[in-house]
Protein backbone atom coordinates (compact mmCIF):
# COMPACT_ATOMS: atom_id res chain seq x y z
CA UNK A 1 0.00 0.00 0.00
CA UNK A 2 2.79 2.51 0.66
CA UNK A 3 4.83 1.93 -2.78
CA UNK A 4 1.20 2.57 -4.44
CA UNK A 5 1.01 5.98 -2.52
CA UNK A 6 5.52 6.40 -3.35
CA UNK A 7 4.16 5.74 -6.78
CA UNK A 8 1.36 7.89 -6.96
CA UNK A 9 3.27 10.88 -5.61
CA UNK A 10 6.33 10.08 -7.65
CA UNK A 11 4.22 10.49 -10.86
CA UNK A 12 2.54 14.18 -9.81
CA UNK A 13 6.16 15.64 -8.53
CA UNK A 14 7.61 14.52 -12.48
CA UNK A 15 4.45 15.81 -14.21
CA UNK A 16 5.01 19.26 -11.61
CA UNK A 17 8.22 19.21 -12.57
CA UNK A 18 7.64 19.61 -16.66
CA UNK A 19 4.85 21.88 -15.74
CA UNK A 20 7.33 24.34 -14.02
CA UNK A 21 8.99 25.11 -17.76
CA UNK A 22 5.40 26.58 -19.05
CA UNK A 23 4.81 29.02 -16.57
CA UNK A 24 6.34 32.53 -17.02
CA UNK A 25 9.46 32.22 -15.03
CA UNK A 26 13.14 32.83 -15.53
CA UNK A 27 15.24 30.35 -16.48
CA UNK A 28 16.85 30.11 -12.90
CA UNK A 29 13.83 28.99 -11.09
CA UNK A 30 12.18 26.80 -13.49
CA UNK A 31 15.91 24.76 -13.60
CA UNK A 32 15.19 25.09 -9.52
CA UNK A 33 11.41 24.09 -9.56
CA UNK A 34 12.35 21.47 -11.99
CA UNK A 35 15.50 19.78 -10.38
CA UNK A 36 13.46 19.63 -6.93
CA UNK A 37 10.38 18.37 -8.04
CA UNK A 38 12.59 15.81 -10.22
CA UNK A 39 14.60 15.19 -7.19
CA UNK A 40 11.37 14.71 -5.09
CA UNK A 41 10.00 12.29 -7.92
CA UNK A 42 13.17 10.38 -8.54
CA UNK A 43 13.44 9.48 -4.44
CA UNK A 44 9.69 8.57 -4.57
CA UNK A 45 10.54 6.24 -6.98
CA UNK A 46 13.31 4.33 -5.75
CA UNK A 47 11.74 4.31 -2.02
CA UNK A 48 8.90 2.62 -3.52
CA UNK A 49 10.62 0.39 -5.68
CA UNK A 50 13.12 -0.47 -3.11
CA UNK A 51 10.20 -1.90 -1.03
CA UNK A 52 9.50 -4.06 -3.48
CA UNK A 53 12.74 -5.91 -4.29
CA UNK A 54 13.57 -9.29 -2.39
CA UNK A 55 15.63 -9.03 0.19
CA UNK A 56 18.73 -10.43 -1.52
CA UNK A 57 18.36 -6.92 -3.28
CA UNK A 58 17.60 -4.60 -0.83
CA UNK A 59 21.06 -4.64 0.77
CA UNK A 60 24.09 -3.87 1.23
CA UNK A 61 22.40 0.40 2.04
CA UNK A 62 22.14 2.85 0.75
CA UNK A 63 23.86 1.56 -2.67
CA UNK A 64 20.73 -0.35 -3.66
CA UNK A 65 18.21 2.72 -3.20
CA UNK A 66 20.50 5.26 -4.62
CA UNK A 67 21.52 3.42 -7.77
CA UNK A 68 17.63 3.30 -8.60
CA UNK A 69 18.14 7.26 -7.48
CA UNK A 70 20.63 7.74 -9.81
CA UNK A 71 18.85 5.95 -12.90
CA UNK A 72 15.80 7.55 -12.50
CA UNK A 73 17.69 11.63 -11.67
CA UNK A 74 19.97 11.92 -13.98
CA UNK A 75 18.38 10.96 -17.25
CA UNK A 76 15.41 13.24 -16.99
CA UNK A 77 12.12 12.21 -18.34
CA UNK A 78 13.86 9.13 -20.00
CA UNK A 79 14.76 7.61 -16.57
CA UNK A 80 11.73 7.32 -14.73
CA UNK A 81 9.81 5.46 -17.71
CA UNK A 82 13.28 3.14 -17.83
CA UNK A 83 13.19 2.01 -14.07
CA UNK A 84 9.51 1.68 -14.39
CA UNK A 85 9.80 -0.33 -17.53
CA UNK A 86 12.69 -2.20 -16.01
CA UNK A 87 11.74 -3.42 -12.77
CA UNK A 88 8.52 -3.80 -13.02
CA UNK A 89 7.74 -6.82 -15.20
CA UNK A 90 10.35 -8.10 -13.02
CA UNK A 91 8.94 -7.49 -10.39
CA UNK A 92 4.99 -8.53 -10.86
CA UNK A 93 5.72 -10.96 -13.86
CA UNK A 94 9.05 -13.27 -12.76
CA UNK A 95 10.36 -15.70 -14.77
CA UNK A 96 9.01 -19.54 -13.93
CA UNK A 97 11.51 -22.00 -13.12
CA UNK A 98 11.19 -24.96 -15.11
CA UNK A 99 10.62 -28.27 -13.29
CA UNK A 100 13.92 -30.60 -14.94
CA UNK A 101 12.65 -33.75 -15.12
CA UNK A 102 16.02 -34.77 -16.97
CA UNK A 103 19.28 -34.11 -15.89
CA UNK A 104 21.37 -34.72 -19.03
CA UNK A 105 25.49 -34.38 -18.26
CA UNK A 106 28.50 -36.22 -19.76
CA UNK A 107 30.31 -39.15 -18.29
CA UNK A 108 32.76 -37.85 -16.15
CA UNK A 109 36.34 -39.11 -16.31
CA UNK A 110 37.65 -42.06 -13.75
CA UNK A 111 37.78 -41.79 -11.17
CA UNK A 112 34.53 -39.59 -11.10
CA UNK A 113 35.06 -39.27 -6.73
CA UNK A 114 37.72 -38.78 -4.59
CA UNK A 115 38.69 -42.96 -3.46
CA UNK A 116 38.76 -43.41 0.48
CA UNK A 117 40.78 -45.66 1.54
CA UNK A 118 41.11 -46.45 5.82
CA UNK A 119 44.27 -45.70 7.82
CA UNK A 120 43.03 -48.78 9.66
CA UNK A 121 44.69 -51.95 8.17
CA UNK A 122 42.94 -55.53 8.25
CA UNK A 123 43.37 -57.49 11.15
CA UNK A 124 43.98 -60.88 9.30
CA UNK A 125 46.24 -63.10 8.20
CA UNK A 126 46.21 -62.93 4.92
CA UNK A 127 45.94 -59.55 4.45
CA UNK A 128 49.02 -58.45 7.01
CA UNK A 129 51.35 -61.04 5.03
CA UNK A 130 50.24 -59.81 1.38
CA UNK A 131 51.39 -56.04 2.75
CA UNK A 132 54.64 -57.08 4.24
CA UNK A 133 55.67 -58.94 1.01
CA UNK A 134 54.22 -57.14 -1.36
CA UNK A 135 53.94 -52.85 0.25
CA UNK A 136 56.93 -51.16 -1.27
CA UNK A 137 56.64 -48.71 1.87
CA UNK A 138 58.83 -49.39 4.35
CA UNK A 139 56.30 -47.25 7.04
CA UNK A 140 53.43 -49.52 5.76
CA UNK A 141 55.18 -53.01 6.85
CA UNK A 142 55.87 -51.68 10.21
CA UNK A 143 52.41 -50.79 10.35
CA UNK A 144 51.33 -54.24 9.41
CA UNK A 145 53.65 -55.33 12.07
CA UNK A 146 52.32 -53.18 14.91
CA UNK A 147 48.93 -54.04 13.85
CA UNK A 148 49.67 -57.58 14.56
CA UNK A 149 49.81 -56.86 18.50
CA UNK A 150 46.06 -57.12 18.59
CA UNK A 151 45.91 -60.23 17.21
CA UNK A 152 45.70 -63.48 18.79
CA UNK A 153 49.71 -65.25 19.51
CA UNK A 154 48.87 -67.76 17.10
CA UNK A 155 47.53 -65.80 14.23
CA UNK A 156 50.53 -63.64 14.59
CA UNK A 157 53.45 -64.93 14.76
CA UNK A 158 53.30 -66.91 11.30
CA UNK A 159 53.27 -63.22 10.38
CA UNK A 160 56.25 -61.89 12.19
CA UNK A 161 58.14 -64.77 10.62
CA UNK A 162 57.09 -63.43 7.42
CA UNK A 163 58.72 -60.52 8.62
CA UNK A 164 62.21 -61.85 9.60
CA UNK A 165 63.17 -62.16 5.97
CA UNK A 166 61.76 -58.02 4.84
CA UNK A 167 64.77 -56.50 3.05
CA UNK A 168 64.58 -53.67 5.29
CA UNK A 169 66.46 -53.49 8.81
CA UNK A 170 63.90 -51.88 10.86
CA UNK A 171 61.06 -54.66 9.91
CA UNK A 172 63.25 -57.62 10.86
CA UNK A 173 64.54 -56.41 13.97
CA UNK A 174 61.26 -55.03 14.98
CA UNK A 175 59.60 -57.91 13.79
CA UNK A 176 62.24 -60.00 15.92
CA UNK A 177 62.02 -58.07 19.13
CA UNK A 178 57.98 -59.16 18.88
CA UNK A 179 58.81 -62.33 18.71
CA UNK A 180 61.56 -62.49 21.20
CA UNK A 181 59.08 -60.80 23.34
CA UNK A 182 56.47 -63.23 23.39
CA UNK A 183 59.18 -66.34 23.58
CA UNK A 184 61.03 -64.56 26.51
CA UNK A 185 57.50 -64.23 28.06
CA UNK A 186 56.64 -67.90 27.94
CA UNK A 187 60.21 -69.34 28.92
CA UNK A 188 60.37 -66.35 32.18
CA UNK A 189 57.21 -68.25 32.84
CA UNK A 190 58.39 -71.87 32.68
CA UNK A 191 62.15 -70.75 34.96
CA UNK A 192 59.68 -69.37 37.49
CA UNK A 193 57.42 -72.59 37.79
CA UNK A 194 60.46 -74.99 37.84
CA UNK A 195 62.39 -73.04 40.70
CA UNK A 196 59.24 -73.72 42.56
CA UNK A 197 58.93 -77.04 41.43
CA UNK A 198 62.17 -77.41 43.79
CA UNK A 199 60.74 -77.27 46.97
CA UNK A 200 56.73 -77.92 46.36
CA UNK A 201 54.68 -80.44 47.77
CA UNK A 202 51.27 -82.34 47.53
CA UNK A 203 48.72 -79.98 45.00
CA UNK A 204 50.66 -77.25 44.66
CA UNK A 205 53.73 -79.24 43.03
CA UNK A 206 50.54 -80.74 40.84
CA UNK A 207 49.63 -77.89 39.47
CA UNK A 208 52.76 -76.17 38.69
CA UNK A 209 53.26 -80.01 36.50
CA UNK A 210 50.34 -78.80 34.86
CA UNK A 211 51.28 -74.56 34.07
CA UNK A 212 54.45 -76.49 33.07
CA UNK A 213 52.84 -78.65 30.80
CA UNK A 214 50.82 -76.10 29.56
CA UNK A 215 53.58 -73.62 28.89
CA UNK A 216 55.93 -75.75 27.06
CA UNK A 217 52.65 -77.26 25.48
CA UNK A 218 52.43 -73.21 23.94
CA UNK A 219 56.18 -72.98 22.80
CA UNK A 220 55.18 -75.61 20.75
CA UNK A 221 51.54 -74.73 19.24
CA UNK A 222 52.65 -71.08 18.66
CA UNK A 223 55.64 -72.09 16.40
CA UNK A 224 58.18 -70.61 18.92
CA UNK A 225 60.12 -74.01 18.45
CA UNK A 226 61.22 -75.80 15.63
CA UNK A 227 63.57 -78.99 14.94
CA UNK A 228 65.03 -80.36 17.81
CA UNK A 229 64.31 -77.71 19.71
CA UNK A 230 60.48 -78.62 19.38
CA UNK A 231 60.96 -82.34 20.24
CA UNK A 232 62.44 -81.23 23.24
CA UNK A 233 59.50 -79.02 23.95
CA UNK A 234 56.20 -81.45 23.27
CA UNK A 235 58.81 -84.34 25.08
CA UNK A 236 58.70 -81.87 28.27
CA UNK A 237 55.20 -81.16 28.44
CA UNK A 238 54.46 -84.70 27.74
CA UNK A 239 56.20 -85.62 30.82
CA UNK A 240 54.89 -82.71 32.67
CA UNK A 241 51.57 -83.47 31.50
CA UNK A 242 51.59 -86.90 32.66
CA UNK A 243 52.96 -85.64 35.96
CA UNK A 244 49.52 -83.86 36.51
CA UNK A 245 47.51 -86.79 35.41
CA UNK A 246 49.86 -88.72 38.02
CA UNK A 247 49.37 -86.24 40.79
CA UNK A 248 45.31 -86.04 40.64
CA UNK A 249 41.99 -86.01 39.11
CA UNK A 250 42.09 -83.36 36.23
CA UNK A 251 40.23 -84.51 32.96
CA UNK A 252 41.49 -81.27 31.09
CA UNK A 253 44.98 -82.80 31.65
CA UNK A 254 43.92 -85.46 29.83
CA UNK A 255 42.89 -83.19 27.07
CA UNK A 256 46.08 -81.63 26.93
CA UNK A 257 48.10 -85.29 27.03
CA UNK A 258 46.18 -86.27 24.13
CA UNK A 259 47.15 -82.62 21.62
CA UNK A 260 50.44 -83.59 22.98
CA UNK A 261 50.44 -86.69 22.06
CA UNK A 262 48.57 -86.14 18.68
CA UNK A 263 51.23 -83.77 17.68
CA UNK A 264 54.34 -86.63 18.51
CA UNK A 265 51.69 -88.49 16.29
CA UNK A 266 51.47 -91.25 18.79
CA UNK A 267 47.53 -91.61 17.66
CA UNK A 268 46.29 -94.24 20.00
CA UNK A 269 47.81 -92.48 22.98
CA UNK A 270 46.09 -89.69 21.96
CA UNK A 271 42.54 -91.28 21.77
CA UNK A 272 43.21 -93.21 25.13
CA UNK A 273 43.49 -89.87 26.44
CA UNK A 274 40.55 -88.28 24.67
CA UNK A 275 38.47 -91.34 26.38
CA UNK A 276 39.46 -90.99 29.37
CA UNK A 277 38.72 -87.21 29.10
CA UNK A 278 35.49 -87.99 28.53
CA UNK A 279 34.78 -90.17 31.08
CA UNK A 280 36.14 -88.00 33.57
CA UNK A 281 33.65 -85.45 32.53
CA UNK A 282 34.47 -83.50 29.85
CA UNK A 283 31.67 -83.01 27.62
CA UNK A 284 32.25 -84.37 23.87
CA UNK A 285 32.23 -81.08 21.95
CA UNK A 286 35.13 -79.88 23.71
CA UNK A 287 37.17 -83.03 22.20
CA UNK A 288 35.42 -83.39 18.98
CA UNK A 289 37.77 -81.13 16.98
CA UNK A 290 40.90 -83.55 18.01
CA UNK A 291 39.14 -86.83 17.46
CA UNK A 292 37.98 -85.27 13.84
CA UNK A 293 41.84 -84.59 13.06
CA UNK A 294 42.30 -88.20 14.91
CA UNK A 295 40.32 -89.57 12.36
CA UNK A 296 41.37 -87.61 9.59
CA UNK A 297 44.66 -88.40 10.19
CA UNK A 298 43.97 -92.45 9.87
CA UNK A 299 41.74 -91.79 7.23
CA UNK A 300 38.59 -92.60 8.84
CA UNK A 301 36.92 -89.84 6.44
CA UNK A 302 33.80 -90.92 7.06
CA UNK A 303 33.35 -90.26 10.97
CA UNK A 304 34.97 -86.92 10.38
CA UNK A 305 31.30 -85.08 9.90
CA UNK A 306 29.92 -87.14 12.73
CA UNK A 307 32.77 -85.73 15.26
CA UNK A 308 32.02 -82.17 13.80
CA UNK A 309 28.15 -82.76 13.96
CA UNK A 310 28.87 -82.99 18.02
CA UNK A 311 30.02 -79.07 18.18
CA UNK A 312 27.36 -76.14 18.25
CA UNK A 313 25.53 -74.82 15.44
CA UNK A 314 26.92 -71.46 17.15
CA UNK A 315 30.96 -72.94 16.67
CA UNK A 316 30.37 -74.04 12.92
CA UNK A 317 29.45 -70.33 11.97
CA UNK A 318 32.59 -69.38 12.61
CA UNK A 319 36.24 -69.95 11.70
CA UNK A 320 37.94 -72.26 11.45
CA UNK A 321 35.44 -74.21 11.80
CA UNK A 322 33.03 -72.67 9.30
CA UNK A 323 34.90 -73.58 6.08
CA UNK A 324 35.16 -77.42 7.85
CA UNK A 325 31.44 -77.77 8.52
CA UNK A 326 30.95 -76.41 4.87
CA UNK A 327 33.17 -78.84 3.20
CA UNK A 328 32.44 -81.99 5.66
CA UNK A 329 28.69 -81.83 6.55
Amino acid sequence: MISKWLFSGALLFEVGSWAAFQEQLSIAQATSLYLGAHALSSALLAGGIWLLLPRRYKFPLPWSPLFIFSLAFFVPGLGAVGVAAALFPALYLPRRHKQLTWDSMALPELPFRPQERGKELMFNDGGLQDVLRHAPDTEKRLTALFATRRMPAREAIPILKVALRDPADDVRLLAYSMLDKQESEINLRIETSLQQLATAEGSHRTALHDALARWYWELAYLGLAQGSVLEHVLNQAREHAQHTLDGGDNPYAHVLAGRIALEQGRLDAAKTHFDQAEAAGVGKPTLAPYRAETAFIEGRYEDIAGQLCELPDSVLQRPPFASLAKYWL
